[in-house]
């Protein structure tokens, strides 16, 4: 059987969102922008757990809800993998989250004085380096 590489995410004890939020968001963000390509295997709950030197209890729950999201899916016996690519949301609920992260953003950036076009440019620059990576 073939070995999976280690997940290369970290967590970080400074940060404001518990552990299995950060998991659950890096292994989302390398989905998205194709770093883990659909049917790739994860590192077993035990193996991250160690990896990440956390609780395992702490990334079987992240997996769960990237399993029950439809990031990915189990197949029994042999692990966890990036699930085919489909649409998780409907269009309605994916504008209303965009909407909210830029409300949030916006009054995150509005107290730092920047100029709209500066911060145009640093999220324009921010997208780009996160956009998803095109595969040979």
């Amino acid at each position: 059987m073939a070995r999976t590489s280690p997940l290369m995410i970290q967590v970080a004890t400074g940060d404001p969102r518990p552990i299995g939020r950060q998991i659950v968001d890096a292994v989302r963000m390398k989905i998205a922008t194709g770093e883990l390509a659909p049917g790739a295997q994860l590192p077993s709950v035990r193996g991250l757990a160690q990896q990440l030197a956390i609780n395992p209890n702490t990334v079987a729950k992240a997996y769960a809800e990237l399993t029950t999201e439809g990031w990915l899916e189990a197949r029994q016996g042999m692990g966890l993998y990036v699930a085919t690519p489909r649409q998780r949301l409907s269009d309605h609920e994916r504008e209303r989250r965009l909407d909210d992260a830029i409300g949030r953003f916006v009054n995150d950036v509005i107290p730092l004085g920047f100029a709209p076009d500066e911060v145009e440019s640093r999220v324009a620059r921010e997208l780009q380096q996160h956009a998803p990576r095109k595969r040979a």
